[in-house]
This record gives structure tokens, C-alpha cells and sequence, in this order.
């Protein structure tokens, strides 16, 4: 009796990869047939992981809502979304659909700014490359200088990253607007500089250099971002006295 048992169908590609397997298999195979044969498995398989991309971004971006904006910019009050908040939102989204995100830098970017590059691959194969360009010069709305130029490479970083994410993912945010042209994204930007080094500052000596280094910023900012990084120096100051440091 006959089999009746119906047969998933083979891919292109399985079709392709069985015929090199018994070209390889053959001594009298023409070496540069089986070259040809093995760059259009590849280029099928190239096109399947494409396809599986862009299929997968369409489900994880139909999953995806607006995010509300959680943090605030004194400078130009306006309300922003956080990178923490992206990526809470929707980092269980997109590794549910198969895509892993990776953060760097590349060359190329104009004099002082940082390009930020974002690598997106996805589990089938394909992966897209994505960067953006940030300023990194360390200068306030007012052209002085309110960072160094480590915090402003770090500043920018960050930026980049936020930017990229919502650029990646097309992710709708709120009231998003804290990098206005003319300096919003300085002054914000130093704040959170100011604050991750008076975070890292675990002596009172240590206190004390950050503020002779930081006092020419403090004065470039905005009175509620300066009022904002002088409360949490005090603050820091009484922790690291109670703690006899």
C-alpha cells in the first residue's frame, strides 16, 4: 500500500543545499559549479533572513505603544522619555520577536561629536546597522564650556542611544523634545553628567575635587538644574560624613 502521508514541502534553500551535498559528494564535480551552487544557497538563505527581519520588526513594532515621557527639562520644560523607560517598555518586546540590540561607537563622525552605532540582528540571521551622529564639545546654551569633555562624550553617548532606539523601532513618545537645537540637550545633558560624577564620588576629598572641577558648569546652568546638582552635593557631603569618609 502505497504511503499517503503528506510531506512538509522543502525550502529553496534545503533544495539547494541537497544538490551540493551530492555535488560534494561526487569526484567528478566541477569545482567551480560547486562554488556557484554554494553563493546562491547563500543568497537565498540571505534573502529568507531578510524577509524574517522585516516580518518580525512588523509584529514587534504592532506590539509596541506610545511611551509616556518621565523625565523633565528645566531648560526648555519640556518632558522627555527616558532611555531607562524605552527600554523597560520595550525590551521584552523585540527579544520576544528574535532581535538582540548592540551599542558602540564608529569613526567618522564630524569634529567634536560621537557617533553612536546600533547593531540590530535578528535570530535568522539578518542584522541592520543604524547610527546617529551627537555633539560631544562640552558647551552650554550660552557657548560656555559646562562639561569636560569626558562627560560630554558620555552625555552624548547616552543621547545616542535613546535617539537610535525610538529611530530603530519607530516608538511614539509623549511630549518628546528635550534635544531642541539650541541647547536644550547641553544643559540636560550636563545635569546628568553632574550627577553620575557626584554619584561616583565616595570620599570627602573626592567631593571636594568634583567641586572645583564642576564650579564653572554649575554656573553656566540653568538656576533649577544648578539648584538641583547643589541640593545633591549637600546631600552627598551629610551621607559621606555620617559614614566617616
Amino acid at each position: 500500500m502505497p504511503d499517503l502521508t503528506v510531506q512538509e514541502p522543502t525550502t529553496e534553500s534545503a533544495n539547494i543545499m541537497a544538490v551540493i551535498a551530492r555535488a560534494a559528494s561526487d569526484p567528478h564535480t566541477d569545482v567551480e559549479k560547486l562554488e556557484r551552487l554554494a553563493d546562491l544557497y547563500r543568497s537565498i538563505r540571505a534573502e529568507q533572513a531578510a524577509q524574517a527581519f522585516d516580518a518580525a520588526m512588523s509584529d514587534a513594532q504592532s506590539e509596541m505603544r506610545q511611551i509616556a515621557t518621565d523625565a523633565n527639562n528645566p531648560q526648555t520644560k519640556s518632558r522627555y522619555a527616558s532611555y531607562a523607560a524605552l527600554d523597560r517598555a520595550i525590551r521584552p518586546i523585540y527579544t520576544k520577536h528574535g532581535f538582540s540590540l548592540g551599542f558602540g561607537t564608529a569613526e567618522g563622525a564630524p569634529p567634536d561629536y560621537v557617533r553612536v552605532r546600533c547593531r540590530v540582528s535578528h535570530r535568522d540571521g539578518h542584522r541592520a546597522v543604524e547610527h546617529v551622529d551627537m555633539p560631544a564639545d562640552g558647551k552650554g546654551a550660552k557657548g560656555g564650556d559646562v562639561m569636560t569633555k569626558t562627560h560630554a562624550t558620555g552625555a552624548a553617548l547616552t543621547y545616542g542611544q535613546r535617539y537610535l532606539l525610538k529611530l530603530i523601532f519607530n516608538i511614539a513618545v509623549g511630549d518628546d523634545d528635550d534635544g531642541n537645537s539650541n541647547g536644550g540637550r547641553e544643559q540636560s545633558a550636563a545635569l546628568e553628567a553632574g550627577i553620575s560624577s557626584l554619584n561616583a564620588c565616595n570620599t570627602s576629598a573626592e567631593l571636594r575635587t568634583w567641586k572645583a572641577g564642576n564650579a564653572p558648569m554649575i554656573q553656566e546652568m540653568p538656576t533649577p538644574e544648578a539648584d538641583t546638582l547643589v541640593r545633591l552635593f549637600n546631600q552627598r557631603v551629610r551621607n559621606l560624613k555620617e559614614a566617616g569618609k
